[in-house]
C-alpha cells in the first residue's frame, strides 16, 4: 500500500508545483495544516478519502487528474507539461479552452 500512497503524494506535489502553490497555500485552500500537506506529499500519511477530497478541492483538480497513471503512458517531463497546461486550462472559460484547442490543432497540423 505504501507505493500507492507515495505515488499519490508525488502527484499532489507535482500538481501543486505546476499551479505555483506552496504547501502553505495549498493548506489554506484545503483547510489543512501545511505540515500535514508535506507529510501527505512524502507518502508518510495514511489519509482518508475526505482529506483527499479537501486536497483535490484546494488544487481545483479532479480525482482523474490525480490518479492518471503517467508511468505507463508518458515520461515525467511530459507529465509536468500536462500538469502545467491543466493548471492554465482550469482558469479559462469554455470558449477560451475551445479557442486554445483550435490553435493547438492548427499548430499540430503545421508539423505533419
Amino acid at each position: 500500500m505504501t507505493k500507492l500512497r507515495n505515488s499519490v503524494g508525488e502527484r499532489i506535489r507535482a500538481i501543486r508545483k505546476a499551479k505555483g502553490l506552496t504547501q502553505q497555500q495549498l493548506a489554506e485552500l484545503s483547510g489543512l495544516d501545511d505540515a500535514y500537506i508535506g507529510s501527505v506529499e512524502r507518502g508518510e500519511r495514511n489519509f482518508s478519502i475526505d482529506t483527499l477530497e479537501k486536497i483535490l478541492i484546494g488544487l481545483n483538480v479532479s480525482a482523474y487528474s490525480l490518479f492518471y497513471n503517467s508511468d505507463n503512458y508518458i515520461d515525467s517531463i511530459q507529465m509536468k507539461i500536462i500538469d502545467n497546461y491543466s493548471s492554465i486550462i482550469s482558469e479559462l472559460s469554455p470558449k477560451q479552452v475551445q479557442n486554445l484547442n483550435n490553435i493547438i490543432s492548427e499548430f499540430r497540423n503545421a508539423f505533419k
